[in-house]
């Protein structure tokens, strides 16, 4: 299926996100808060353009049941700015005030850019690896149980069975919809690429 083979092919991204030290901070609990809370106010930034690009996505949906699928998992980014919310208040960010870092601009431009203009399959392929990559960070984080750190929160959302049907979701539609044009492959690595910077950017902060 195109989502197993794009997925397959950006591995090596999947993997460096998952060894990063920004999440291995998470992973073991030692993260300074402070790079924390700088994502936490990039992050709400990034989910309310991945919440709108769902929404452009939906507007161009060749039927019902895709225009539900993608409202549906508007409404899961909608739960999840409201988590973030709550670290907002633990971590003290105001995210009224939160500007959004070149890493975090580069990304919502691109999804912006790529819901506007491309089809249903090229905005899949544009926003699966999110979905995809914090459902894999998720899962190996909590494989040998939820730790109790102060960061235990985002490891049990994003291993959840709320969650992880979310990305599968989006994945169905990559695998309805989406090719295996250069197009596709380019969106879908630059996508995981972004991930990739969005920690670092974090860790640098």
């Amino acid at each position: 299926m195109v989502s197993d083979d794009l997925w397959k092919n950006n591995l090596d991204l999947a993997a460096s996100c998952l060894e990063h030290a920004f999440v291995r901070g998470i992973a073991d609990g030692s993260l300074e808060q402070r790079k924390f809370a700088y994502y936490v106010g990039q992050d709400a930034f990034f989910l309310e353009s991945f919440a709108r690009a769902y929404s452009i996505a939906a507007a161009k949906a060749p039927d019902f049941s895709v225009f539900s699928t993608f409202h549906n998992l508007a409404g899961g980014v909608l739960e999840e700015l409201q988590l973030h919310e709550g670290y907002a208040r633990q971590w003290n960010v105001d995210l009224k005030v939160q500007q959004p870092g070149n890493a975090t601009r580069r990304y919502t431009d691109f999804l912006t850019a790529t819901a506007w203009s491309g089809d249903i399959g090229l905005i899949a392929a544009a926003m699966s690896p999110c979905m995809s990559l914090y459902s894999f960070l998720g899962r190996e984080l909590a494989k040998d149980g939820i730790p109790n750190h102060q960061y235990a929160d985002w490891i049990r959302t994003y291993s959840g069975a709320d969650f992880i049907p979310l990305a599968e979701q989006l994945e169905n539609l990559l695998n309805s919809y989406g090719n295996y044009s250069a197009t596709v492959n380019s969106a879908y690595r630059y996508a995981m690429l972004c991930e990739l910077e969005f920690f670092q950017a974090a860790w640098e902060s």
